[in-house]
């Protein structure tokens, strides 16, 4: 034999009217103990009186037709989703499934309000919750931590370091120790704490080089912003160093000379910044000069011919952005 409707239970702790019951885990009574179903938890019914630890409790079960009247935990205003509590409460905080609808607003804590229960559990992301203990994530829903997740596969800032130690001059000559005085070779400089490529202020420097493969996880429909880190020794206004940047996209399947510059000139140093500031300027690779994986970058890199009249300037890092895409396999 079985009952329909409202079953009654033994109270495994004593339990206030209005509020959602589990079974007790190892109840050995008959009829079974209940007691609260707490934040996030699935119930089997809400209580329709209180009852002292002990005690028999009639239990509405959570699949009998019509509304019901639940505890709220907070304030929440009519049509909030609501979801489990603790302490058998109901509340719009996303923890666990989604278990009904508000059919009053909530305007204090313990109000007595009217819910209608949803028939099934969420069958949608943004009704399921998400445990973010240890702060990996910050979405509460299922939906917003896997759109957070993609932000981050999908990101514009995607990084690739192109290491200083890559570099040579454009002829495959091997860099040497910076040489102070009128030359336009560049040379390493691993002074004042810090190490990279140094140029004197000449008109016309000479250009160095080193390439990278094409990541499989870029995205060859946006663009591909080139960075560098770079520091003037002087601060003189009339110094505004851009960096001339070639770049050229071996691709697979075509000859490796076969395309066209796709650099330019980047954005413009400061002048007249405190001597050994270091300052970020970048160039845009147009997307649609990107193109997919797999593929080589090669590029070349020089202080504009005519911005150093009277300053040296120092490169302390290039990198390149990029837009990632969600791999396939």
């Amino acid at each position: 034999m079985y009952n329909e409707g409202i079953l009654t239970f033994q109270a495994g702790e004593d339990l206030e009217a209005h509020r959602r019951v589990k079974l007790e885990s190892g109840s050995s009574t008959t009829p079974p103990e209940v007691v609260y179903a707490d934040a996030g938890e699935q119930h089997i019914g809400v209580t329709t009186r209180p009852a002292d630890d002990g005690d028999m409790v009639s239990v509405k079960l959570r699949n009998y037709p019509g509304s019901e009247e639940v505890c709220a935990a907070g304030t929440f205003a009519y049509l909030a989703t609501l979801y489990g509590a603790a302490d058998g409460k109901v509340d719009d905080v996303s923890s666990g499934s989604a278990i009904g609808v508000a059919k009053e607003a909530a305007t204090a804590a313990n109000d007595i309000v009217e819910m209608l229960p949803f028939n099934v559990l969420s069958t949608t992301a943004a009704t399921v919750s998400v445990d973010g203990t240890g702060a990996t994530i910050t979405g509460v829903t299922a939906e917003a931590a896997i759109v957070e997740a993609f932000v981050h596969i999908q990101s514009a800032q995607k990084f690739l370091n192109l290491p200083m130690g890559a570099w040579t001059e454009q002829d495959g000559t091997a860099l040497a120790d910076f040489a102070d005085g009128s030359s336009a070779t560049p040379g390493w400089s691993a002074a004042d704490e810090g190490f990279g490529i140094r140029w004197n202020n000449h008109a016309n420097p000479d250009p160095i080089s080193c390439s990278v493969p094409i990541p499989p996880d870029l995205d060859d429909t946006a663009d591909v912003v080139v960075h560098v880190a770079a520091a003037k020794v002087g601060a003189t206004v009339g110094d505004a160093v851009k960096f001339t940047i070639e770049a050229f996209f071996n691709v697979v399947g075509a000859a490796y000379d076969a395309d066209e510059n796709c650099g330019g000139d980047s954005s413009a140093m400061t002048g007249d910044a405190t001597t050994k500031t270091v300052q970020e300027e970048t160039l845009t690779l147009a997307a649609a000069d990107v193109p997919a994986h797999p593929g080589i970058l090669t590029l070349t890199l020089q202080p504009k011919d005519g911005t150093l009249g009277t300053d040296d300037v120092i490169v302390l890092g290039v990198w390149l952005e990029y837009t990632g895409k969600t791999l396939t396999s």
